[in-house]
């Protein structure tokens, strides 16, 4: 799966609520698959570039439930968040 949400069309925003109940308003980016599984990468609304004038890109983990539905969940071992951000990396340079 490779859905492309910013080409033209309305962004697509998600709105992720923490553990300590803060919420962060997101722009889908794109979702994505690596390794056999699907990934989701958003950025923050309200993100400002950092030093290198780069934003802060989150990726979660992406689920479709036997109802229709999404989750989403972290991404609790390292070599797979290595696995999805390299193959996150890939996407936006096939963008370019």
């Amino acid at each position: 799966m490779d859905e492309n949400m910013n080409n033209n069309e309305e962004v697509m925003t998600i709105e992720l609520t923490f553990d300590n109940d803060e919420t962060l308003e997101c722009a889908v980016i794109c979702i994505f698959e690596a390794n056999e599984k699907d990934y989701i990468a958003l950025l923050p609304v309200d993100s400002e570039p950092n030093e290198d004038d780069e934003e802060e890109v989150l990726i979660y983990k992406y689920l479709e439930t036997e109802d229709g539905g999404t989750v989403i969940e972290n991404i609790d071992d390292d070599d797979e968040y290595d696995a999805a951000a390299d193959a996150f990396d890939e996407w936006i340079a096939e963008q370019e």
